[in-house]
């Protein structure tokens, strides 16, 4: 798509999804033009919320995280893979108890919703969950790999490879996924991007129209293959994960592509 088309499409939308890592910032510091993007929607009248896969914090945790960056924000414009888990596990194993590998934090979130979770292999557990766990140690993977084994239920919050940092990038749960894999040979569902259904959620919770959505992250087999998958106008930004390289091997074509959410702000501004 050219620039001018582009700016057409992103001045058309009325509510802008943002993956939050490698998007709209890293390791806590927000990128240049991030929050006076997210100004500028706002006097444009449009909504912003935010979508991340980054199951090591609860949606609360990252609601106040959001808050502390000087972002307006209320509870409603964010949304996790934690979320789209709990959504999941209430709808097809409401009675299930359920071994988690993930941070305080993320079981914290589980137990609060409702959710039987336990942090201890016992015999009678009947599913595993695994997300990123930032608080990872390896009596967690023998527990896992104990309990796969066995056939157990088998979710996952995201299939992300790898989470940007300062210096490059560490495992996210993917490569804990795959890690898992090559012990017990199971692989689990995941449920965050690039799965379409929190996208529905929040679309219907705004009462916009897809035409006028769309997704913006730093990531094409979750961020750019969500928003596909959901029917909504995506957004490349090269701030993060991708390369021009993986862009062009792919098979998950976004929209537009930018170098990051300045050149939005940018194009909304001309």
């Amino acid at each position: 798509m050219e620039k001018t088309a582009g700016v057409t499409m992103l001045r058309s939308k009325k509510l802008f999804i943002f993956d939050l890592d490698g998007t709209i910032y890293l390791e806590g510091v927000l990128f240049p033009g991030a929050l006076e993007l997210l100004e500028r929607i706002r006097k444009n009248s449009g909504e912003y919320v935010f979508f991340t896969n980054n199951s090591s914090i609860s949606t609360a945790d990252y609601f106040h995280k959001i808050q502390r960056l000087g972002i307006p924000c209320k509870i409603d414009n964010v949304a996790t893979s934690t979320q789209a888990l709990i959504i999941h596990i209430r709808e097809s194993y409401p009675d299930a108890r359920f071994y988690v590998m993930g941070t305080a934090s993320m079981k914290a979130e589980l137990r609060e919703s409702g959710l039987l979770v336990v942090d201890r292999y016992q015999e009678d557990i009947d599913g595993v969950v695994i997300g990123y766990d930032t608080e990872l140690v390896y009596q967690k993977l023998i527990d896992v790999s104990r309990l796969l084994t066995q056939g157990k239920i088998y979710l996952a919050t995201n299939p992300d490879l790898v989470c940007p940092v300062e210096f490059g990038f560490v495992p996210d749960c993917g490569s804990f996924a795959v890690m898992l894999e090559n012990a017990t040979k199971r692989r689990p569902r995941f449920l965050g991007k690039p799965e379409p259904d929190i996208i529905e959620m929040i679309i219907n919770r705004f009462g916009v129209l897809k035409e006028e959505t769309v997704l913006v992250g730093d990531r094409l087999y979750t961020d750019i293959k969500c928003g596909i998958n959901a029917g909504i106008d995506t957004v490349l930004v090269l701030s993060g994960e991708t390369t021009v390289q993986d862009l062009e091997s792919s098979e998950f074509q976004p929209t537009f592509v930018v170098s990051g959410v300045h050149s939005i702000l940018e194009m909304l501004e001309d």
